[in-house]
């Protein structure tokens, strides 16, 4: 069996990983990540949205770099451009508040307890001004 192009120049596993959201954690947030319509110009179509949070979903859990995305997902330079106008857009922020107030709804989060992060949030100098 002859590799692919992609596979070749890709570190990352060849084993499909699973799917980050459920078709319901989907259907929630769908309408903030649409598909847009092939270009009158042509050429090759757009990969679905869905396609493309799963890749980014998938180098956020991991850590992986984006060249490791496994092959069945779209192209590194792909997810990378959505995650970035997603992220300028605030969506991420938007479909976090969803998924957060379906958890809440069916009382599958604990408000006594919280964790707080600071390991990348340095402070210049040992301290803010």
């Amino acid at each position: 069996p002859t590799m692919t192009d992609r596979s070749r120049r890709c570190a990352g596993s060849r084993m499909e990983p699973e799917l980050q959201l459920t078709d319901e954690q989907w259907l929630l947030i769908a309408d903030l990540f649409p598909d847009e319509p092939p270009s009158e110009k042509g050429g090759r179509p757009r990969r679905t949205s869905r396609e493309c949070v799963e890749g980014i979903l998938w180098v956020l859990r991991t850590g992986a770099r984006w060249r490791d995305l496994p092959a069945h997902f779209p192209s590194p330079p792909t997810c990378w451009r959505r995650f970035r106008a997603w992220t300028e857009a605030g969506l991420w922020r938007m479909a976090w508040a969803r998924l957060l107030r379906k958890l809440n709804r069916r009382g599958r989060i604990d408000w006594q307890e919280a964790v707080a992060d600071g390991t990348f949030s340095s402070a210049k100098k040992g301290a803010s001004a």
